[in-house]
Formats: structure tokens, C-alpha cells, sequence
């Protein structure tokens, strides 16, 4: 059994998803939440808090894998500044527990999890509903990070199949 954790990284809210697999390839569901940055005075603070937060899940649920969604170009650069600092806050509080981390593109988990890169965030949060047998509606950062940590459970499964590392099977060049 593997267990993945799904981090969606952001500024004002970071989701966690924790998925397990077994040596089938199928997953279930663990755990899942929202880390709220907001409310927590100045923006140094609200990495604390992600870092703290992260910090209290891994402990608690123990992933042996992270999978974390890649940083996309957005339009305004304070915003883009803002999320990339999240993410490395995020990336730093699981490579300190020597984690493996993996990173995916927005588009290549809803190409994984819907089956089209250009899904809607409803359908993300349905398809992960279905998949882990989960009911009523999931909160959309947390719904995002169980996507990425279903991508990173698919990417291995296809990996051992092909004999390959997850990042040679996921590649293209």
C-alpha cells in the first residue's frame, strides 16, 4: 500500500488530498481539506500557517509520496508571485521529511481525472466524487489536490507497467 498526498498550492487556501493504493492500482480515499491562509495577519504568516498545517498533516497521516500541481503562468504577477512562494513553502515542508515529490500541470490532471485538459472545476469535483466513492459536494481546493494525488496513482500504475520511473512514463520528450 502507497499512500500519495495531493497538494493544490495556493495563497489563500491550499488543498490536501490523501489518497492510498495498493499494489492494484486501486485507490481510496483518506483524508481531504482545505489549509484557510486567510485571516492570519500578513502574508509571511500565511506561509507559516501552510507550513505548520502540512507539517500537522504529514505527521498525522504519515504519505509515503507528494504529488503537487505545477505553477501556471497567471495573469497578474503578484498573484503568480504569490503562488510560487506557496508552492515552495509547500514543496519545503515535504522535502524536510524527505518526501518524493512529483509535480503535474493543471491540464495533465484534468486530462487524468475527466478526461479532457480544458475540464471545469465542477467536473473535477464530481469525477474525484465517483472515483473514491465519496458523497456530496467536495470543497474545490481539496477536490483539486485528490486529483492531483489520483494523476500521480495513475502516472505510477502506467510506470510499473512499462517498467519505467513515474516521471519517464509521464514524459513526452
Amino acid at each position: 500500500m502507497t499512500r500519495i498526498l495531493g497538494i493544490d498550492p495556493g495563497s489563500q487556501r491550499t488543498g490536501v488530498g490523501i489518497i492510498d493504493v495498493d499494489a492494484a492500482g486501486r485507490t481510496s480515499h483518506v483524508f481531504h481539506a482545505p489549509i484557510a491562509l486567510l485571516g492570519e495577519g500578513d502574508f509571511p504568516m500565511r506561509l507559516r500557517r501552510l507550513l505548520d498545517g502540512l507539517t500537522t498533516i504529514i505527521e498525522q497521516h504519515r504519505p509515503d509520496e507528494v504529488a503537487i500541481e505545477r505553477v501556471f503562468l497567471a495573469r497578474n504577477p503578484d498573484s503568480a508571485l504569490k503562488l510560487g512562494q506557496a508552492r515552495g513553502a509547500a514543496i519545503s515542508a515535504v522535502v524536510l521529511r524527505d518526501l518524493p515529490v512529483h509535480e503535474y500541470a493543471a491540464k495533465e490532471v484534468k486530462l487524468a481525472v475527466v478526461g479532457r485538459g480544458g475540464a471545469e472545476k465542477q467536473q473535477i469535483q464530481h469525477m474525484v466524487g465517483i472515483m473514491l466513492g465519496l458523497h456530496g459536494k467536495l470543497q474545490a481546493d481539496a477536490a483539486d489536490a485528490l486529483a492531483i494525488a489520483i494523476t500521480h496513482a495513475h502516472v505510477r500504475a502506467t510506470a510499473k507497467r512499462l517498467g519505467v520511473s513515474a516521471q519517464q512514463a509521464w514524459s513526452r520528450k
